[in-house]
């Protein structure tokens, strides 16, 4: 049994179509020869047909917490982050988006505090980016003197005993820095929290290694830095990297900026604690000659700009195309 396709033409098999045409139609005045030749593409559109897009995304997790200590403390390394394009959307299936939460920050007077690490970030089993490592510590019970693993590395603890970086994950991002412990001079330093773009700095002396740089992404239409990680403490307090990284401070401390999932920076006092890492974020667009989804859940920003239609979420939620 044949069937009628949009421009008039009869065709014996129904084709799928994968191709450009949007809407589920083919606008403007098409020769035969022209549906003839979309038809042996796969590409003319049956009726009622939507077609679903490829999209871009950027996946970033939560940074790790900052360490806590009189010890020269690490940073708290950023959370993994990841950029791609997914071509297989399938339509009617709702893809899980997960925002993942920062670490918490370290507290040197209260053992049952320790940093922690950050909270992946996902959508559905398309990518997920894993939080990162939490800064080396000591409370007055227990010492973590390397830095956690993770999306990237936290940074070594400086005083009793130099502890190495935490290990970053390839493509995601960097190891942390290590602390260093020359007690016969006196010199300690905490190591900086890796980044999405560079390794964290290894302490030098009295002065905390830096957290390592993000990267940037303009897949919002504006150029901004993610997953940048948090300083180690020391006389000199580590910078923050670029991305979001805290820098590390004496008696104050900086959090990891939310959203970016940049790690928390170092802190070496009594009685407070230490910077927590930035939450996560996902945001995915595609061309805006695809029609929106058909819906969302966890109020996405959602904006047409520069041929896109952008979602952002700053928590957990769901699109379906």
């Amino acid at each position: 049994m044949s069937e009628r396709y949009q421009a008039g033409f009869i065709r014996k098999t129904e084709v799928t179509p994968t191709g450009p045409f949007q809407n589920g139609s083919a606008p403007g005045v098409w020769t035969l020869d022209q549906a003839i030749r979309y038809i042996q593409q796969g590409v003319w559109p049956r009726a009622g047909y939507v077609p679903t897009p490829s999209f871009e995304y950027l996946v970033v997790a939560g940074g790790g917490g900052g360490g806590a200590s009189f010890s020269r403390p690490g940073g708290g390394g950023a959370g993994g982050m990841l950029t791609g394009t997914y071509s297989s959307v399938t339509s009617g299936v709702p893809y899980t988006i997960t925002v993942g939460a920062g670490g918490t920050g370290g507290q040197y007077d209260n053992p049952e505090v320790r940093p922690d690490p950050g909270n992946s970030s996902a959508i559905s089993s398309v990518a997920t980016a894993t939080g990162g490592g939490y800064g080396g510590s000591s409370t007055r019970n227990v010492s973590y003197t390397n830095g956690g693993n993770g999306g990237s590395g936290g940074g070594g603890l400086g005083n009793a005993g130099a502890g190495t970086g935490g290990t970053g994950i390839p493509g995601q991002g960097n190891n942390g820095g290590a602390g260093i412990d020359n007690t016969s001079s006196g010199y300690y330093g905490g190591g900086g929290g890796g980044g999405a773009g560079a390794a964290g700095q290894n302490a030098t002396f009295n002065i905390g290694g830096s957290g390592g740089a993000g990267l940037s992404s303009s897949i919002t239409g504006a150029v901004v830095y993610y997953a940048g990680g948090g300083g180690g403490e020391s006389s000199t307090p580590g910078t923050g990297g670029i991305g979001g990284g805290g820098t590390a401070g004496n008696p104050s401390t900086v959090n990891g900026t939310v959203n970016t999932g940049g790690g928390g920076g170092a802190l070496e006092t009594n009685g407070s604690l230490a910077g927590f890492g930035g939450s996560g974020i996902v945001v995915l667009r595609y061309s805006d000659t695809y029609p929106a989804a058909t819906s969302t859940t966890g109020s996405p920003t959602i904006t047409v700009s520069g041929g896109y239609r952008i979602y952002r979420w700053t928590g957990s939620g769901s699109i379906t195309f």
